[in-house]
């Protein structure tokens, strides 16, 4: 390129990107016609003179990667993984939206008070029971009245633990009426939101104190890696018989893999064998995480 035109190409780059003059008057201070512009401006692009760097915050690759390994409908990868944009892009007038309980679905529903939320015909069911043992913030009807409240729904609720003491109060309690109405919810989801659980990691004080430690080691021996719903599968998202089985009040498995979305939210090292079994299983087809289990993730 010669030094003369090479400077025509700055000069009208500088007063179109710098000084933000229309190409009409950058036409007019030059003598040239606006088409004359135009490709000055297109040659400035092509020969490297102008160069445009959009800057992002986001994680649009990595997000991008997870979708094509596991197959999702989406992937969400945030500072924290209560972040509300996957929920409010799901959402809309007449859906039934299922809740799961738990501390991760508890922050989401605080963060939900933080934010606009738009108003919408919902209704909030909860698709398990609740531990009769965890702060009444992470219970169940709790997360569904809260959610219910930030967008102005309706919440339901459940009047079950999510395990009971025994198979025949499980059985009397599938026959009440209550279930009964919950569950013809279930049939009906268009939305379900749930934590992904590891009960079989030390720390879990929950499922310890629910069940009794003896309980925990003896589901390592089933083979489960993670939870959802109080319902616990293997490594490929298969449910396992556990000494609770017969005694759980929740969701089935199968029902989430066929949902519109199924959104699972989870992060941590020690969260992703629960994770990976999840995605196997086809039981969330929406992941919200951070970054770092991102990573591990896909290198798993």
């Amino acid at each position: 390129m010669m030094p003369v035109e090479r400077r025509i190409l700055i000069k009208a780059a500088s007063m179109y990107y710098l000084d933000h003059l229309k190409q009409s008057e950058i036409a007019s201070r030059m003598g040239v016609d606006r088409t004359t512009i135009s490709k000055y401006l297109k040659k400035a692009m092509k020969s490297g003179i102008v160069k445009i760097e959009v800057e992002s915050d986001s994680y649009e690759d990595l997000e991008a990667a997870l979708e094509r390994r596991f197959g999702l409908r989406e992937a969400y990868v945030v500072p924290k993984n209560y972040d509300m944009l996957a929920i409010k892009q799901s959402m809309a007038d007449g859906q039934v939206v299922g809740m799961a309980w738990g501390s991760t679905i508890q922050e989401l529903t605080k963060y939900a008070h933080h934010e606009k939320m738009p108003q919408l015909d919902i209704d909030f069911v909860p698709i398990d029971g609740g531990p009769e043992s965890i702060d009444s913030d992470h219970h169940v009807n709790t997360i569904c009245y809260e959610m219910a409240k930030t967008v102005g729904g309706r919440s339901h609720y459940i009047y079950a633990p999510a395990i009971t003491r025994t198979p025949e109060i499980r059985d009397a309690i599938v026959q009440d009426a209550n279930y009964e109405k919950i569950s013809q919810f279930w049939q009906r989801l268009d939305i379900a939101i749930v934590g992904i659980g590891a009960p079989v990691k030390s720390s879990n004080l929950v499922w310890a104190g629910y069940f009794g430690r003896d309980a925990i080691d003896s589901m390592r021996r089933t083979g489960a890696v993670g939870e959802i719903c109080s319902v616990f599968y293997d490594k490929d998202g298969s449910p396992v018989q556990t000494p609770f089985t017969d005694r759980t009040i929740a969701i089935p498995l199968d029902t989430l893999r066929g949902l519109p979305y199924s959104i699972g939210m989870a992060a941590s090292r020690e969260k992703v064998p629960a994770i990976m079994g999840a995605l196997r299983g086809h039981l969330i087809n929406v992941l919200i995480t951070d970054e770092s289990t991102a990573t591990i993730l896909l290198h798993e």
